[in-house]
């Protein structure tokens, strides 16, 4: 069983996550993920793979959700970890769309990162 503290770094970690996602804050997701992080995932029906900084471009250019009146609706489903290894699946409104998130997280000295990311929208 991971320590109690463990789960609560994964967990502020996650709500950075979802702090930049509904803020269009690329500073705070970028806190959260490794340089080298890929995202993978399905969106309108088409495979996607881009780069953490392909995706922070496209957030960049997005109209921020806190600022077009989209309430937060973004939480964690399920979490789980083994050692310096975990997965976090997350439900999230973003940009009037739900998506599920899947994401992969180790911890590199003491802080936990997520290091892919995939995804699947409604």
């Amino acid at each position: 069983m991971p320590a109690a503290n463990e789960i609560v770094a994964i967990g502020q970690t996650v709500q950075t996550y979802f702090e930049g996602m509904h803020f269009g804050d690329t500073q705070r997701l970028r806190e959260v993920f490794r340089p080298e992080a890929f995202l993978f995932g399905y969106y309108q029906g088409a495979f996607s793979r881009i780069s953490l900084d392909e995706w922070m471009t496209e957030v960049e250019g997005m109209p921020k959700p806190s600022e077009t009146g989209e309430v937060f609706d973004m939480r964690i489903v399920a979490l789980d970890i083994t050692g310096h290894c975990a997965t976090v699946k997350v439900d999230l409104l973003y940009a009037g769309l739900r998506f599920t998130d899947y994401l992969t997280l180790m911890q590199f000295d003491g802080s936990w990162k997520v290091i892919n990311k995939a995804y699947h929208h409604e």
